[in-house]
């Protein structure tokens, strides 16, 4: 039998032919004018993207180093820091945090758990300079409360600025950064604008601007100040990677055409967005029930759309499960990460992904679970059904 190779892990994700065409045509030198139109035009449709009318920066990195930036660039050493944790992504920012001599607090929940208004009211100090959480945490397939989080910070009169890694939030998630008082937003070019890793984007608002003025960690390379200076005239402060940006414009174009119109044919990008998250959403839901369905439960207690946490049954290793998707139909999911390695698979939705995707996967699924996990006494057509239920029920 033929086997294709098709991801369904949450980064890096399914790549976007178009994306593709355009990195394999993008022979342009970056200090051009052809360039600097084409880095304008994916700064503005960035902004569309995030939502926002704060300025985005892009960097030539993978999303630890937006998070990186966003800590030397707003906090000076021994500034106090409250980080919210819940997996492993909560974690490297208290990693970070640290590294740049910050004091740090935490509101520390069990993987799969999120957190509470009161819980972060109880650790919110007058002094605190900086909140930083995850708006979905991929380790777990949790989702946070980014609003709810804003508007404590709001009622509280902070001083503290809110950075939200939406690495795998955007495009997985409703968020209003602007409305909801987020100062930093962060997003990844391997989620859900279906490119290669390697590009970094951050949104961020005037406050956080003019906090940087007055912050004296050390910063070159992910200095902000000077990425925003260099972005007025269309061009990056050190070398970008070009191909990865040609198929970043590529990408939010596509997103854009999927809500064309007779009246508007090049599509609209907030529409295309929106609908882009709604997939995530329908497909998460889709996979939810169909596990379930099976016998298994999930692993989060606030399931987002970005990935679906799903527990191994007792005594099996969610390894199993993952090499038998891989190895009879080339379907790759991710184990569980750091404690949960064995005890957690997970599924992704963010990007490239759709219903077809979304059904063989289940399809796959019931058949490694029948004939290599036979004592589990998973029947065919089970997650199948529940998943096209789910599927009918969306589409009347």
């Amino acid at each position: 039998m033929i086997r294709k190779t098709r991801l369904f892990t949450p980064g890096p994700t399914p790549l976007l032919p178009a994306a593709q065409f355009a990195m394999a045509a993008a022979d342009i030198h970056h200090r051009t004018p052809e360039f600097r139109a084409l880095f304008k035009r994916v700064l503005e449709q960035l902004k569309v993207f995030v939502g926002t009318q704060n300025d985005v920066i892009v960097l030539s990195s993978s999303g630890t180093g937006a998070m990186e930036a966003s800590v030397s660039n707003l906090t000076s050493p021994g500034d106090r820091v409250l980080v919210l944790s819940a997996g492993k992504f909560g974690e490297r920012w208290v990693s970070l945090a640290k590294a740049f001599g910050c004091h740090v607090d935490t509101v520390s929940k069990a993987y799969g758990e999120t957190f509470t208004t009161d819980e972060i009211k109880a650790e919110l100090k007058p002094d605190t300079r900086a909140v930083y959480v995850q708006a979905n945490e991929t380790s777990t397939g949790t989702r946070h409360d980014i609003q709810a989080i804003g508007e404590l910070l709001k009622s509280e009169n902070s001083e503290a600025l809110l950075v939200v890694d939406a690495i795998t939030g955007l495009g997985t998630t409703h968020l209003d950064m602007d409305a909801w008082g987020v100062d930093v937003l962060i997003g990844g070019s391997q989620k859900a604008v279906m490119i290669p890793p390697g590009l970094s984007y951050l949104a961020v608002s005037e406050r956080a601007w003019e906090r940087m003025e007055s912050t004296g960690n050390p910063r070159y390379y992910f200095d902000l100040r000077k990425e925003r200076k260099n972005a007025k005239n269309g061009e990056s402060a050190y070398t970008p990677a070009v191909a990865l940006i040609a198929a970043l414009g590529a990408a939010l174009d596509w997103i854009a055409a999927q809500a064309a119109t007779p009246e508007k044919p090049e599509g609209d990008l907030a529409e295309g967005r929106r609908k882009l998250v709604d997939n995530a959403e329908l497909i998460a839901e889709m996979t939810r029930q169909a596990v379930q369905a099976m016998g298994f439960t999930l692993f989060s207690h606030a399931p987002g759309a970005a990935a679906t946490a799903v527990n191994a049954p007792e005594g099996v290793d969610s390894g199993v499960i993952c090499k038998g998707l891989k190895s009879r139909f080339g379907a790759i999911i991710t184990n569980g990460q750091g404690e949960m390695q064995g005890k957690i698979f997970r599924i992704a939705h963010l990007g490239f992904f759709d219903y077809m995707d979304t059904i063989a996967l289940v399809a796959a699924l019931e058949q490694v679970l029948v004939k290599s996990l036979p004592q589990l006494g998973t029947t065919f057509g089970s997650g199948l059904i529940a998943a096209q239920q789910v599927f009918a029920e969306a589409s009347r």
